[in-house]
């Protein structure tokens, strides 16, 4: 049964569970509390994969104060050998009496077993509690458990009139300093930076984090159908980069390979990237979240396709007209039918931005 205090000690887990946002992937971002007579009496957090997952620690912190007690944790613990062993287990030798679950794990190798597993041991088991929220901060892992891809989020900066650059192609700096710094926070959190051949020649972008800490860098993708990204690109610097083309010719692979940089050839019938494909390639690489950075015919292309989950949106206060350039090429519509419907999540003020960000109705997280 549900308690009024459960809420208030799960929010408590998944706080702990966000302070691994940037460096758990691919495995899923994950809090644990333990509580005894309405006391805490020890916490952790996932930090990174291979390391001990959130129960681990929070029973070291515990210590034998665990016994008896119950243990708020945000998603299912786990019930397989992988890197490090089922934290049911250590929870049912901890001799916890109560195991409060914010969700189920969407990961086929647990996916309700673990729970199973501690109600056999005779462990109280609840499941849900803020389970909207736990869902929220693992939307990249659960995309990948059940539909073999990550969760992709399309981030585009803008005047009020949805342009992001003039005709001419100038656009340094439409937003803020501001805007421009919080959008180096849904790069750390992101497994890779997805951009297009046309950025990388116009703009030669690094797409790195920077100005934060931040432990490891994102798999740079760059889709390139005629596989035309220079070999001084700064955004190969380093070799960590992907670049999804059309070509088929392998000896054209080896330049880059040479590098660092893997290619891969996903050809659709019109001779470009097959961006569904190229999406199940990501997913199978266990990329959780991808931040795309790209322009409007890249960032059309995937919502038309069906790859697009959510927008990041910056608005600054200007208009640049209608000969500027938009965010998004689309392909003209008859009927309002045919519109791209979204749900407004969180609209925040950034510096003298805007921040918005919204999600696809179809293909939203569901509780």
């Amino acid at each position: 049964m549900f308690y009024p205090f459960d809420e208030t000690h799960m929010a408590r887990a998944l706080a702990l569970a966000e302070r691994g946002l940037n460096t758990t992937m691919p495995n899923p971002r994950v809090g644990c509390v333990i509580v005894r007579d309405e006391q805490i009496v020890g916490e952790g957090w996932h930090i990174r994969a291979g390391e001990p997952h959130a129960e681990v620690h929070a029973l070291h912190a515990a210590g034998p104060l665990a016994h008896g007690a119950t243990a708020y944790v945000t998603l299912e613990p786990c019930s397989h050998f992988g890197r490090t062993p089922p934290c049911s287990d250590a929870l049912i030798q901890a001799g916890l009496k109560r195991v409060v679950v914010a969700m189920q794990d969407p990961n086929p190798l647990v996916a309700g077993r673990g729970l199973c597993r501690l109600r056999e041991a005779g462990i109280e088991v609840v499941c849900g509690v803020l389970e909207a929220r736990a869902r929220s901060l693992n939307e990249g892992f659960i995309s990948r458990m059940e539909r073999g891809r990550p969760w992709l989020r399309i981030k585009s900066a803008a005047s009020l009139d949805g342009r992001t650059a003039l005709a001419n192609g100038q656009s340094q700096w439409i937003t803020s300093d501001a805007a421009r710094a919080d959008a180096q926070h849904w790069r750390a959190r992101s497994c890779a930076i997805l951009t297009g051949i046309g950025t990388v020649l116009a703009d030669n972008p690094r797409l790195t984090v920077r100005g934060i800490a931040c432990e490891r860098q994102p798999l740079r993708v760059i889709v390139d159908s005629q596989l035309r990204t220079p070999l001084d690109a700064a955004v190969l610097d380093a070799g960590h980069a992907l670049i999804a083309t059309a070509v088929t010719d392998a000896a054209r692979f080896e330049p880059y390979r040479k590098l660092g940089v893997d290619v891969v050839s996903l050809p659709d019938a019109e001779g470009l990237v097959d961006l569904p494909r190229l999406m199940q390639e990501l997913g199978q690489r266990g990329l959780n979240e991808v931040l795309t950075e790209a322009g409007p015919l890249l960032n059309g292309a995937l919502i038309a396709a069906g790859c697009a989950d959510a927008l990041l949106l910056y608005l600054a206060p200007s208009l640049l007209g209608n000969g500027a350039r938009g965010m998004f090429a689309l392909p003209e519509m008859d009927s309002l039918q045919q519109r791209q419907q979204l749900h407004i999540q969180e609209i925040s003020p950034v510096g003298s931005d805007l921040r918005i960000l919204a999600q696809f109705w179809r293909r939203q997280v569901a509780a």
